[in-house]
């Protein structure tokens, strides 16, 4: 016996490692926007949870917990628990998002109908659109959140400018919760949990309020670090209004005199779409598509998704493999994220791009088609196993061989009675077999079996013989007699 060693091995602490995942094993200076730009990033109380908290919740069963939170909230209940009423339907919408996300595009809807726009306005709002896109996309959410590349300080500024006019929060409040996002996925302190149906996942999270006992929080001290996350979160109001509509105004208004178009099409409705193909990634790319590297949680694959994302539809990739900088891995799927981030990095302005190793990603696919196969196999008969088997004598086999039309095979005893008219090799072989051992005629004395015939006959097991040498994979068994016969 091997000798045990007198010290344990220390066991990791999961209060210390929560602390480090979620930062709050150090210091990290609070950062504030100021006035109305800090209420359009939501409520701090959805992120002040400290890391014993966290690993209660972790730790507890999902009955504990529901006892826990039923005698905590048994007196008064949080209006996200409560059901919608006529009385109390204001209480549960977060009116500043209904104001920013749904009250403004529908204005600049309205006055689209009354208002059309000037081709060059329409190419400027086109420009825009892609700007505040790829901001989203190559700079809050690849460089940002995910850290999978290094970029000049040329990119950051235009990130964060372009990136504020999405009007989707700064970079440390659209980062931190997308990183929330990641390290919950599917879960209640997801902040779009897809689980809660498309609409939740697409706009509902933002527009109504938010349960506090679901707050979390992940590590940004990198972002509270970057001079340029801290200016832009301190002054967004501003930024945001400035590149959003006052901007496009000025472009508009004076390159052609089209000030009222500017407003309408370059800021209120380019902001509308780009925000709207950015809440797909939440919605549409937990919907639909298919799941290669993963099924457990609901990322998903598709084209359709790519290209109202600006690339980022292979979520399903995306979730397996966070910091690579790729969504798209083969050269026909669109991606124009990766593109712009690779051109840059030619032109010395983005660098370090992070990229699994092929043999990572082929892992995944690999195990999700192997988990497919198993869920696959498992609704097929391959015959009962044989250690289900009931052991047999060679008497008993003798007694019931004839009547019962019984044939030993591979040390297994099979019924083959139903199956003698069947037979595309002929009646009289399988008849003359009854009540013997045909392992040898079955494994290409006689005739060369197929796979299908060798799982065929698995179906038809009935028993194992009690000094038999058992060989549950006739079909291997049957490649090895007919090597052994080539080598003689």
């Amino acid at each position: 016996m091997a000798s045990v060693d007198s010290e344990q091995v220390d066991v990791v602490d999961i209060t210390s490692l929560n602390a480090l995942a979620a930062g709050t094993n150090k210091k990290t200076p609070r950062i504030v926007a100021a006035g109305l730009g800090g209420r359009l990033m939501g409520t701090a109380d959805l992120v002040k949870v400290t890391a014993e908290q966290i690993t209660q919740d972790s730790l507890e069963s999902l009955a504990e917990k529901d006892e826990r939170e039923r005698k905590k909230y048994s007196k008064v209940k949080h209006i996200s628990e409560q059901p919608w009423t006529l009385s109390n339907f204001h209480k549960h919408i977060n009116w500043l998002n209904m104001i920013l996300v749904v009250a403004i595009p529908l204005y600049g809807l309205y006055n689209a109908v009354y208002y059309p726009p000037q081709l060059k306005t329409l190419i400027l709002a086109f420009v825009l659109y892609v700007f505040s896109g790829v901001s989203i996309t190559a700079g809050y959410h690849r460089l940002f959140a995910h850290k999978a590349y290094d970029a000049h300080l040329v990119c950051k500024l235009f990130f964060a400018f372009f990136g504020a006019g999405a009007i989707e929060g700064s970079i440390k409040w659209w980062s931190h919760s997308h990183r929330i996002h990641h390290r919950y996925t599917d879960t209640p302190r997801d902040p779009y949990d897809a689980r809660q149906g498309f609409w939740f996942s697409h706009m509902g999270w933002m527009l109504s309020k938010a349960n506090p006992k679901n707050r979390a929080r992940a590590d940004i001290s990198d972002l509270t670090s970057d001079q340029i996350v801290v200016f832009q979160h301190r002054h967004y109001l501003l930024i945001m209004v400035t590149a959003a509509f006052i901007f496009p105004v000025l472009v508009a208004g004076l390159g052609w005199g089209d000030y009222w178009g500017g407003f309408i099409y370059a800021g209120i409705l380019k902001t509308s779409f780009i925000q709207q193909a950015t809440f797909c990634v939440n919605s549409l790319a937990h919907w639909i598509g298919v799941q290669p590297f993963d099924d457990r949680r609901t990322p998903r694959d598709h084209v359709i998704t790519a290209f109202v994302t600006f690339g980022e539809g292979y979520h399903n990739f995306h979730h397996e493999f966070p910091s690579d900088y790729r969504n798209a891995l083969k050269w026909y799927q669109y991606d124009p994220t990766k593109i712009v981030i690779y051109i840059l990095s030619k032109l010395g302005l983005a660098w370090n791009l992070h990229t699994f190793s092929q043999n990572a990603i082929e892992q995944g696919l690999l195990q999700q088609q192997q988990k497919k196969l198993d869920r696959l196999k498992k609704k097929l008969d391959w015959g009962t196993p044989v250690d289900e088997l009931p052991v047999w004598t060679r008497e008993e086999f003798n007694k019931r061989a004839k009547e019962e039309g019984l044939i030993i095979i591979s040390g297994m005893i099979h019924n083959v009675k139903k199956f003698i008219k069947e037979h595309p090799g002929g009646q009289p072989l399988v008849k003359a077999s009854i009540g013997k051992d045909a392992t040898k005629a079955f494994n290409g004395a006689v005739y060369a079996h197929s796979n299908a015939a060798h799982n065929l006959l698995a179906t038809m097991r009935v028993a194992v013989l009690s000094e038999g040498e058992i060989n549950a994979n006739t079909f291997e068994l049957q490649n090895q007699m007919m090597e052994k016969e080539k080598q003689a």
